[in-house]
């Protein structure tokens, strides 16, 4: 009953790590050029753009290794193995991003009010290489960051330095043409502000699995009702539903069982219980604890121990 879809995971997993390490090959790359381009050239843009990606460099390194990690088999020491790492990494991946985001709000602003001359030649051709290899990873990642939240953190990154990239360019492009220099701290202040949305949700999301919260979409209420109605059942109390990654969703529960069956009826009861959490609530792991006019403290849905 638990484990019938994770052979088709086993799959796909396989080929986000590939994407990943190519992503990281690309981006020390792109950062050892970006860091040369943004001394010669003298421009802030640059320079700034390689901070991000040498953060995408350590983000990917790490969600690469809580990938591989997440793979291992439980044991005795650990018995949930390492599944939760990749949530560790979406919640660290998070946090940098609002970090990075904050150091180009603060340079951005000091730039604002001390424009300096750039030269907008070396800026232009830089960018478009951010743009070319941060596309590349951006689109080899988008398939895995639908279904996975640490991929997801990791494919943000990307796709924040692409835009990144692409606004550099424009910024490049204007200065070229106009001797605009104020615009790189436009378009820097722009990037960082989407930084900060995104890298929010994300911590949001990590942090509500981290802290093992009922997952927002649903609801405990309609769980109890669904299960009351399998016969046989007296009160489904003592509930406890947690995400331990997002493929693995757990619910603890005490049953209450209406008659003083015998444990081979448990087991057919059980069967219909376990049915109707996967059916309606895809909850893959569940835990139940049989009991008949059991005496106890509490016999509330929820109790707090």
């Amino acid at each position: 009953m638990e484990h019938h879809h994770d052979h088709s995971h086993s799959h796909h997993h396989h080929v986000e790590g590939k994407n990943l390490l190519f992503s990281i090959v690309l981006n020390i790359v792109i950062t050892v050029a970006q860091v040369i381009g943004g001394i010669l050239s003298g421009s802030l843009a640059l320079l700034s753009d390689a901070l991000h990606n040498f953060s995408d460099v350590l983000s990917l390194v790490f969600s690469y290794v809580a990938h591989k990690l997440s793979r291992k088999k439980a044991s005795n020491d650990q018995t949930f193995g390492y599944k939760r790492a990749e949530l560790i990494a979406a919640f660290i991946n998070a946090m940098t991003l609002i970090i990075v985001a904050l150091f180009l709000v603060y340079g951005a602003v000091e730039r604002f009010f001390n424009p300096q001359h750039i030269e907008s030649g070396l800026v232009i051709w830089m960018s478009i290489i951010g743009i070319v290899a941060n596309g590349l990873s951006v689109i080899m990642l988008k398939n895995d960051a639908d279904k996975n939240l640490n991929m997801k953190s990791a494919y943000l990154h990307l796709f924040t330095d692409m835009m990144a990239s692409i606004a550099v360019l424009i910024g490049g492009l204007l200065m070229k043409y106009f001797q605009w220099f104020w615009i790189d701290s436009l378009l820097t202040l722009i990037i960082a502000i989407y930084l900060i949305i995104v890298g929010f949700d994300l911590l949001k999301k990590s942090t509500q699995m981290l802290m093992l919260f009922t997952p927002s979409h649903l609801d405990i209420d309609s769980i109890i009702n669904e299960v009351h109605k399998i016969s046989g059942v007296h009160k489904l109390h003592h509930i406890h539903l947690w995400y331990l990654n997002e493929e693995e969703l757990h619910l603890e529960a005490h049953l209450d069982c209406s008659e003083d069956i015998k444990m081979s009826e448990f087991n057919e009861l059980l069967d219909k219980v376990e049915h109707v959490l996967f059916e309606k609530f895809h909850i893959n792991h569940i835990n139940i604890q049989p009991e008949y006019k059991k005496e106890e403290d509490s016999k509330d849905f929820i109790v707090q121990d």
